[in-house]
């Protein structure tokens, strides 16, 4: 189990040493970025510009209009907040290829409360004409990710949790070359659709239902931005309903998204997220508990939603 923001930085790490176009850009994040030995390894494409989310933004934009390839990596809490205006003018309008790596999203944070939680930047950014929006599950589909941004030009924003991930996928099993929705349990049941470090939750509770003789499909959204609705109107036609789950508020975020696309339908849905008020303070594995935001609680759900 390794932090999927390592696994990023050690991709980049990999790739900027074979193009000298790829740079990378932090916001008092440094440590980041040496774990990997990024920093250290390659200094002339490493750039710190200091709690300074807003310029880190405009610069990574003028880099990447004189044909540079930047990724920039900064807190999600403030990347998503701070430098709003500056990723939908010099990002999204002039359609720079920059790359916006949110690191330490959801409440990774948690014992800093509020101020340091990145529970809104889904549906801060997700708005944004032009960005696509990521969350990958595990280091393998962190790996894969980026690779592929790598290697294309348009904008994108990826969250990525502080704190080391459970594996999904084993090495080279993860394939995030497309914009489509992994499966990661079949099942027949009913679904759950789920992105980030809740997949391996909605995995865990998928085979605690198998026991229950329950067939709970997985689906692994990584791709919020844009929605794979062939997917969920598949799970909607094929299961009696669907369950998301996300480390997000449950407004405006992948269940809301979710929602649009069955609304009108009658597929029953339940959206597992955090709630619009400041959250409680603790760990973050605590936090998430208190909201069952854990396999057992999507478990619970899931199991609700197949009896009504």
């Amino acid at each position: 189990m390794i932090a999927n923001k390592q696994a990023i930085c050690d991709n980049l790490l990999q790739l900027a040493s074979e193009d000298r176009s790829i740079l990378v850009l932090c916001s008092d994040s440094r440590g980041s970025a040496s774990a990997s030995g990024f920093a250290e390894s390659l200094p002339e494409q490493f750039i710190e510009l200091g709690i300074a989310e807003q310029n880190l933004v405009s610069v990574a934009a003028g880099l990447a209009a004189g044909g540079m390839r930047p990724f920039v990596l900064a807190p999600a809490a403030f990347l998503s907040s701070r430098s709003l205006e500056q990723i939908k003018v010099d990002v999204c309008y002039s359609g720079s290829n920059v790359k916006l790596i949110g690191i330490s999203g959801g409440v990774s944070y948690g014992p800093l409360g509020l101020t340091h939680h990145a529970v809104h930047d889904i549906a801060a950014l997700g708005v944004l004409p032009g960005l696509r929006v990521y969350m990958p599950a595990d280091a393998e589909a962190s790996r894969s990710l980026i690779r592929r941004l790598a290697a294309d030009s348009l904008p994108a924003y990826v969250r990525v949790g502080r704190n080391a991930s459970r594996e999904v996928y084993p090495e080279g099993g993860a394939d995030l070359s497309a914009d489509r929705a992994l499966t990661v349990r079949p099942g027949s049941d009913v679904t759950v659709v789920a992105c980030g470090d809740m997949v391996a939750c909605a995995a865990e509770a998928s085979d605690a239902l198998r026991d229950r003789g329950v067939s709970c499909r997985v689906l692994d959204m990584f791709c919020i931005k844009p929605l794979d609705r062939e997917a969920v109107a598949r799970a909607a036609a094929e299961t009696s309903g669907i369950v998301t789950v996300e480390e997000h508020s449950a407004f405006l975020g992948l269940g809301s998204l979710v929602a649009q696309e069955l609304a009108g339908t009658g597929v029953p849905l339940t959206r597992l997220g955090l709630p619009d008020s400041p959250v409680v303070t603790g760990s973050q594995q605590e936090v998430l508990d208190y909201y069952g935001l854990n396999a057992g609680g999507i478990a619970r759900a899931a199991w609700a939603l197949c009896r009504r």
